[in-house]
């Protein structure tokens, strides 16, 4: 995979690019990095130009300390595509990548042909999520990131997947501990922070493809399916928890593919 780097405003981005044509764009979760999408992307880009990119304070990307939002971390990607000279992408996001689709959605549509949430939710955290979130803060603030990835990975894959994907698991495990301090709680700031965005989904004018893990530990199936419409896709990944692009690789291989060639390509082709 090509890898770049890019410095837009107050951080740098690094990403992959790979393939040619249509372009879909990749977003990792929290304390994950573009690797999460290393089982898909080979496939993908035989078909498609695919960018996967290391949001801001995780991977490769730089970060800042003062505090930001999702918002601003899509901002981040609309400034990455005009230096890239892109005009219109379909971006699809994991987790903590999905509320950045959201937000870019919103606030960016005329760049987007289509989106995809993966493991994700258009809602806000509850009282008990910000609360989580700040618990989260103080445990690295006081105790480093170690531990706290140690905890959170397992919660990650289905519970009869863990045994099996062993070596994924530490694979993500040494990913998370990669993160930096600041970037892993400036992204808890930003997600317990993050607004209601449903309204978002009921957007008729973008197809919208909504994939949850029957097994999701994180983000269950009912908080991923929030709208149906015409324009919506909902498909569930029988064997999956929150890490299906891992668990199931080449199922989501033939969703991502099927979802563009029947709502992107053959649109823009009648």
């Amino acid at each position: 995979m090509a890898n770049y780097e890019q410095n837009i405003g107050d951080v740098s981005l690094s990403y992959s690019d790979d393939g040619e044509g249509h372009c879909i764009v990749l977003l990792h979760g929290f304390c994950g990095s573009r690797e999460y999408f290393n089982k898909i992307i080979p496939d993908i880009s035989e078909k498609y130009r695919v960018i996967a990119c290391d949001l801001r304070g995780h991977g490769h990307s730089s970060t800042v300390k003062d505090e930001f939002s999702i918002t601003s971390m899509a901002d981040d990607l609309a400034k990455l595509f005009d230096v890239l000279e892109i005009e219109k992408v379909t971006m699809i996001g994991h987790s903590l990548g999905g509320y950045i689709t959201l937000a870019f959605a919103e606030k960016y549509a005329h760049m987007l042909h289509s989106y995809g949430l993966l493991h994700s939710t258009a809602l806000p955290d509850d009282e008990n999520g910000k609360a989580g979130r700040e618990k989260g803060i103080a445990r690295i603030e006081q105790e480093g990131l170690k531990g706290f990835i140690d905890d959170l990975v397992p919660k990650l894959f289905a519970s009869e997947n863990q045994e099996p994907f062993h070596a994924e698991m530490e694979t993500v495990r040494q990913i998370g501990y990669k993160t930096p301090e600041t970037g892993a709680a400036g992204a808890l700031h930003a997600m317990k922070n993050r607004p209601d965005r449903q309204k978002v989904l009921q957007n008729e004018d973008l197809p919208v493809l909504l994939i949850a893990g029957k097994k999701d530990q994180i983000v269950p199936p009912e908080k991923t399916f929030l709208h149906k419409g015409d324009h919506v896709t909902e498909i569930i990944l029988e064997n999956s928890g929150h890490m299906g692009m891992i668990e199931e690789p080449e199922k989501v291989v033939k969703i991502i593919e099927g979802f563009i060639e029947k709502f992107v390509i053959k649109e823009r082709n009648a």
